[in-house]
C-alpha cells in the first residue's frame, strides 16, 4: 500500500467513502469485452463485405486474419486489464474448419474452441449476438423484417441456433450468457409503410423466443437504434418497438449509448428501465456526432452511466458490455483503453457518498447538493486508481508493452 493511497483513503474517509470497499466491489464487476475490436468485424465465416451500416475507418497495419492471431492479440490486451472479464462474441466468429454450413445451422461445435480459450483466460463468461449484417441473405437492407419469406425465415432460424450456442456457452462457462440481437433493418429514404414491417419483425422475434430457451442461462436482449449509414430515414428496431417488445414478453433492453439522438442520454435511460425491468443491457461506446464507435474514454457521459449503475446498487442488473472498433490506431491499445476506462468509471462512482447526495436531493437542499458533487471531483480518484492497479500487478503505462507485442508479434503479418 502506497503513502499517497493511504492519505486518498484518509481524505475520503473523511467524506464517509471507504475506499477499501470501492476497490473490493470493482474487482467484482464483470465488463464484456468485444472481440471485434481486435479484427475490424470481419469474422472468420467468410460472410462477406462489411454491410448494414458497419464501417471500420482507417488502416492501422495488421489486424488480427485469424483465430490463432485473434486469441493471441486478446491474450495480450486481457493481460493488461484489470478487474473481472467476459467475452463478447459475434456468430460470425465461428470456428468452421471447412464445416460447409451457413449462419443458420452454427451449432455449439463451432464456438467450443472459444469455450477452451475462455477458460484458459479465466474469463468470467461468454456473451453472443447473432450476426445479421454482412451476408448474401440481407436482401434489400432487411433481414427479420423481409417481406422475402425465404430471407425472414433463414434469420429467425440463425437466431434460433444461436439460442442453442448461448445455452451451450452458459452451461460450459457457469454464468448466463446474454444473447443480442440487432439487425440493421431499414430505408434510406421515406417509406411508405412504416407498419408492417414491424409487424414482420414482431412475427420474427414471437417465433425466435418460441423456440424454448432456459431463461436462468439466457438472457436474451434487443438493441435499437435511431438511425445507420443507409438507413437514415427509417429504422424497423427503433426505441419505442423495442423497449414494448421487450416489456411485454419480458426479456431485456440492450442500450448502446451511440445509437440514440446526440442529446439523449443512456445515463438517463438507465434507471428509467431498471424502474420496469430486471436487467438492463449495455453496449458503451463513444459516438461523435453520430454512431461512430469511438473508442471509450473516462469522460463526462461515462461517467454519469457508472454513477446509474452504482448509486442504484445495479451493478448485478446492469450487464456492461463493450461495443467499438477503431482501425485508425493500435487495435490492442484501443481495446485496453476503452476497457479500462469502463472501469475508471465504475471506481469513480464507487467513491462517491450517493447517500448522502439522495438525502440533500430529498431535502431540497439543491444549494448543499451542487456544492457536495463539485467536491468529489476533486478529491484524490486518481491515488485510487493506481492503488487499484497495483493490486492488480499491473502499471498505468500499458503502452509500453503494447509497442513490444507489435515490434515481435503484429510487425510479421504485415
Amino acid at each position: 500500500m502506497s503513502e499517497i493511497y493511504k492519505l486518498a483513503k484518509e481524505q475520503y474517509a473523511a467524506c464517509g467513502i471507504d475506499a477499501e470497499a470501492a476497490l473490493a466491489k470493482l474487482e467484482r464487476i464483470p465488463v464484456s469485452v468485444h472481440c471485434w475490436q481486435g479484427d475490424d468485424v470481419i469474422g472468420f465465416d467468410g460472410g462477406g463485405a462489411l454491410s448494414g451500416g458497419i464501417q471500420t475507418t482507417g488502416n492501422y497495419p495488421a489486424r488480427a486474419r485469424n483465430f490463432e492471431e485473434l486469441k493471441s492479440d486478446i491474450r495480450k490486451a486481457f493481460s493488461l486489464m484489470p478487474g473481472t472479464k467476459r467475452l463478447n462474441l459475434h456468430a460470425n466468429y465461428a470456428i468452421l474448419d471447412g464445416d460447409k454450413v451457413d449462419r443458420n445451422e452454427y451449432a455449439p461445435k463451432h464456438f467450443a474452441p472459444w469455450v477452451k480459450f475462455a477458460k484458459e483466460l479465466g474469463l468470467a463468461g461468454i456473451d453472443f449476438n447473432p450476426t445479421m449484417f454482412s451476408h448474401k441473405m440481407v436482401k434489400d437492407g432487411l433481414t427479420l423484417s423481409s417481406p422475402d419469406e425465404s430471407v425472414r425465415k433463414f434469420w429467425v432460424e440463425h437466431c434460433k441456433a444461436s439460442i442453442k450456442i448461448s445455452e451451450y456457452l452458459a452451461d460450459e462457462m457457469g454464468t448466463p450468457t446474454l444473447m443480442n440481437i440487432w439487425i440493421p433493418d431499414g430505408f434510406k429514404d421515406v417509406p411508405a409503410d412504416r407498419l408492417t414491417p414491424r409487424l414482420r419483425l414482431k412475427k420474427s422475434l414471437d417465433e425466435i423466443l418460441a423456440t424454448g430457451y432456459d431463461r436462468n442461462k439466457v438472457i436474451i436482449a434487443v438493441e435499437s437504434k435511431v438511425f445507420g449509414i443507409g438507413v437514415e430515414s427509417y429504422t424497423v428496431g427503433n426505441n419505442e418497438f423495442y423497449q414494448n417488445y421487450a416489456a411485454k414478453n419480458n426479456i431485456c433492453c440492450l442500450l448502446d449509448n451511440g445509437h440514440y439522438h446526440p442529446l439523449e442520454y443512456v445515463s438517463d435511460k438507465i434507471p428509467a428501465l431498471l424502474a420496469f425491468y430486471d436487467k438492463v443491457a449495455l453496449h458503451v461506446t463513444r459516438g461523435v456526432r453520430w454512431d461512430s464507435d469511438h473508442v471509450v474514454l473516462f469522460e463526462d457521459e461515462l461517467k454519469e452511466i457508472a454513477k446509474e449503475i452504482v448509486r442504484n446498487d445495479a451493478t448485478d442488473k446492469v450487464l456492461i458490455g463493450l461495443d467499438y472498433f477503431d482501425a485508425s490506431i493500435n487495435r490492442l491499445s484501443a481495446w485496453v483503453t476503452g476497457q479500462r476506462a469502463m472501469q475508471k468509471a465504475l471506481l469513480y462512482a464507487l467513491l462517491i457518498d450517493h447517500e448522502a447526495l439522495k438525502k440533500l436531493q430529498d431535502n431540497a437542499d439543491f444549494t448543499a447538493l451542487m456544492v457536495k458533487q463539485e467536491e468529489v471531483k476533486t478529491l484524490p480518484f486518481g491515488a485510487v486508481w493506481q492503488e487499484y492497479l497495483d493490486r492488480q500487478g499491473l502499471k498505468e503505462d500499458y503502452l509500453t508493452t503494447i509497442r513490444e507485442y507489435e515490434r515481435q508479434i503484429i510487425k510479421e503479418r504485415v
